[in-house]
């Protein structure tokens, strides 16, 4: 979430009352107020609105944790990103072009597709209508690809692991497609490959130092204009309901926002 301080508990520093922060508060973001604790807040960067700034941390924090620490990705290697026009996967295509790796782009339409391009995409894979194992391997030569960022789950891990390099790292971020895919694990012997969950939040709170890295980082390249995050549409908070749909109904890229009306 994303706003301004209007009131601070006892014992907390009043200096930042009236101040504009960024809330990584977890739950509690639909609501025109939320309480959170003065170690959640990132102060926002100037220039930057309430619609954006709320839609940075979670997509980007994840993603960059995802590549940096799990993957350790290196330039040059490919890297397929899966639901790649969703909020966490277009942060993952921004930030694998940014870290110089080759970035396939894997979603569910043209539309989505030229998104992802515009983001830094190198090639893109449409798995409504191309079979996504047989693609990635054309677009590798045959090898696979060498990281791949799936936060869809079902069908396409089930096509990816089967696609992925030697010694390849396939990084379990979610289940948007709503199936929970199981792995024959023969697999993970026959590619040499790794198989590696993604839990920011964890991260963030055993290794708090290392993520502090991470966000300074991230909120230098979001200053400078290196990152741009996107956000497609925006929603009143009364209308809360019809956003998930939306997302539900895989009509979001990038970021869907709720907005309050006291912005």
């Amino acid at each position: 979430a994303a706003g301004e301080v209007v009131e601070v508990g006892a014992g907390v520093d009043e200096a930042l009352l009236g101040g504009r922060y960024i809330v990584m508060c977890g739950v509690g973001g639909f609501a025109d107020e939320l309480v959170a604790t003065p170690e959640k807040l990132l102060p926002i960067p100037d220039g930057m609105d309430y619609v954006v700034a709320s839609s940075v941390t979670m997509a980007y924090a994840t993603s960059y944790h995802a590549l940096k620490q799990r993957a350790a990705l290196k330039p040059g290697e490919n890297l397929l990103v899966l639901g790649a026009a969703g909020g966490v996967g277009l942060a993952a295509v921004e930030l694998g072009h940014l870290m110089g790796a080759r970035v396939i782009a894997a979603a569910s339409s043209a539309e989505k597709l030229e998104l992802c391009r515009s983001y830094g995409a190198d090639e893109g894979i449409n798995y409504e209508s191309e079979n996504l194992k047989e693609r990635t391997r054309e677009l590798t030569g045959g090898a696979g690809a060498d990281v791949i960022y799936d936060a869809v789950g079902g069908e396409a891990f089930d096509q990816a692991v089967r696609c992925i390099n030697w010694k390849g790292r396939l990084l379990v971020v979610g289940f948007a497609s709503g199936r929970i895919p199981e792995l024959p694990v023969n697999l993970a012997l026959l590619k040499g490959c790794q198989i590696v969950g993604v839990f920011w939040g964890a991260f963030a709170a055993r290794e708090p130092e290392a993520n502090a890295e991470n966000m300074a980082q991230l909120m230098s390249w979001l200053k400078d204009g290196t990152l741009k995050p996107h956000v497609s549409a925006t929603f009143a908070l009364e209308e809360t309901a019809q956003a998930l749909a939306a997302i539900a109904g895989r009509k979001a890229k990038g970021k869907i926002v709720i907005t309050t009306g006291r912005d």
